[in-house]
């Protein structure tokens, strides 16, 4: 099955409802800006890097397939799935709108609970037109925990004869769309889009620094402070292990994509790797493969003197693929999106969702001797500091990660908004108006610039909604 075939059958089905908006004729008003929803047309991702080199390119496209493949337990090419998981495949979380993107509108987890005879009921904030989420437990047995509880066993596999584990308790349920109102201990996130996160990457610790120590004086006044998210060493957000900024995740957890790689490969499809060697259930009967799952295929000779990818283990063609994807596309502007960026900056908007960061000027991919055209010295129009703030009560989750605490997370990038289905860090909702209005509430550093947004006149909300959907 070809990957663009796979897109299909996980975007399928996915309407994009455009709304027309910020046109005004003699006589008609709004009396409230509205969302127009999912942009139509092409999608605007999913493409690799401008600039990318004959290797390059065979690296990223063996990436893009082994991110389509569906994972199984036993008796299948990619074995390994479980004991526990989320997921069969990369794709199913990252499909919107195409491959490396976020949650599809149709969720494909319904299908997964059960598929090949297993018998997970699927919990009660997994429905067929919400969001992917993974589940997190503020608490496990009194103590603190924040860590992933995986929805899906493999108990009753055909794959897993043997193996019979439980799934968590997820209840009390709540409000199934919303994820909202539910068991108070379970907190839930979405997936973030990997669109360009190659150049994310590449940007140098000195130009987050700088562009963090910029506009001082008016982020203040604002009551906008942030930082990286440190660790153990002081009062930055950084790394554990080298004490450089960490910058992926939307509590800016994970350093690199390749460590982004690994941990999703753990703990969404139960896949141990060599980054993270261990089974996250280790019951024996429930152990079909040797550990680590995903390892070097020190068995593939490379025969002849081109690229030979098939001896990399998964997690770094998962890596490969998002570090060659290029970032989303903008859609053309227009009279009211250009009007909406000028007030997007205007009402301050901008002192955290910076609208461009460079990359280094001599990052390496596959080479460390060649620089990369294709990631060095390029302009990344994330709209991102890729540090965390606070965002108050109405937004915390009570999960700590590194010194992001209970109320921090990443400044989510913005690039490719106009085409994203579900928003914020647990997909409560999919109407923009509402995500920007929930930035809003005690302790959040976004007050008071809801505040500016709240005293636009209608039209101007309107053009700064039409200005992110255009990204």
């Amino acid at each position: 099955m070809t990957l663009g075939r796979i897109v299909r059958i996980c975007a399928g089905g996915i309407v994009a409802v455009v709304l027309a908006t910020g046109v005004y004729t003699l006589g008609q008003t709004q009396s409230a800006p509205v969302d127009p929803g999912v942009r139509g047309g092409p999608a605007g991702g999913g493409a690799p890097l401008n600039g990318l080199t004959a290797d390059e390119t065979a690296f990223f496209q063996d990436g893009q397939t082994r991110f389509a493949d569906v994972e199984v337990v036993t008796g299948g090419s990619n074995n390994g799935l479980g004991p526990r998981f989320n997921s069969n495949q990369c794709l199913s979380c990252h499909a919107q709108p195409a491959a490396g993107g976020t949650s599809p509108a149709q969720n494909p987890l319904i299908a997964i609970a059960t598929l090949s005879g297993a018998k997970n009921t699927v919990p009660w904030f997994i429905t067929p037109n919400g969001p992917v989420r993974e589940a997190r437990f503020k608490k496990s047995n009194g103590v603190s925990d924040g860590s992933v509880h995986d929805l899906f066993v493999i108990t009753g596999r055909t794959d897993a004869s043997g193996c019979n584990i439980a799934q968590p308790d997820f209840l009390p349920a709540g409000t199934p769309l919303t994820g909202q109102g539910g068991n108070p201990n379970i907190i839930f996130r979405i997936p973030t889009p990997v669109f360009g996160a190659g150049l994310i990457e590449s940007i140098p610790d000195s130009a987050i620094l700088a562009n963090m120590q910029s506009n001082a004086t008016q982020k203040s006044a604002m009551g906008i402070s942030g930082h990286p998210n440190a660790i153990l060493s002081g009062n930055l957000n950084l790394s554990a292990n080298d004490g450089t900024i960490t910058r992926f995740g939307w509590k800016a957890q994970n350093k690199s994509l390749l460590m982004f790689a690994g941990e999703a490969y753990n703990v969404e499809m139960g896949i141990s790797n060599q980054l993270f060697p261990q089974e996250r259930g280790e019951t024996s009967t429930c152990l079909f493969v040797p550990s680590p799952n995903d390892t070097l295929n020190f068995t593939t000779p490379a025969t002849t003197a081109t690229s030979n990818p098939a001896v990399i283990s998964d997690i770094e063609a998962f890596a490969n693929f998002m570090r060659m994807l290029a970032p989303p596309t903008p859609a053309a502007p227009t009279p009211s999106s250009t009007n909406g960026r000028s007030t997007f900056a205007k009402i301050g908007c901008v002192h955290c969702h910076t609208p461009s960061l460079t990359t280094g000027l001599k990052i390496a991919s596959g080479s460390s001797t060649s620089p990369s055209a294709a990631l060095s010295n390029q302009t990344a129009n994330l709209f991102s500091d890729l540090i965390v703030h606070h965002m108050g009560k109405g937004l915390a989750d009570g999960i700590t990660q590194g010194a992001a605490g209970p109320d921090e997370f990443r400044t989510a990038p913005l690039w490719g908004l106009g085409q994203r289905v579900f928003f914020l860090h647990d997909g409560r909702t999919t109407n923009l108006l509402e995500a920007i209005r929930d930035h809003q509430s005690p302790g959040s550093e976004a007050n008071k610039v809801i505040e500016n947004f709240n005293r636009l006149t209608t039209r101007e909300q309107q053009e700064v909604i039409d200005f992110l959907r255009s990204l």
